[in-house]
């Protein structure tokens, strides 16, 4: 029943997009951090 609501009506849909949405960008904003850590370490010269 649960899965018929979520991938049967548009509110599910909706609320699955959403949830992968936030998914991805959690992703991309932990990549850009470390990314960008990395980065200052270099630059402070501590980088290993």
């Amino acid at each position: 029943m649960a899965w018929e609501l979520l991938l049967g009506s548009d509110i599910g849909l909706l609320s699955l997009f959403t949830i992968f949405f936030i998914i991805g960008m959690a992703i991309y904003l932990w990549r850009f951090a470390r990314r960008h850590m990395d980065e200052d370490e270099r630059k402070a010269g501590t980088g290993h």
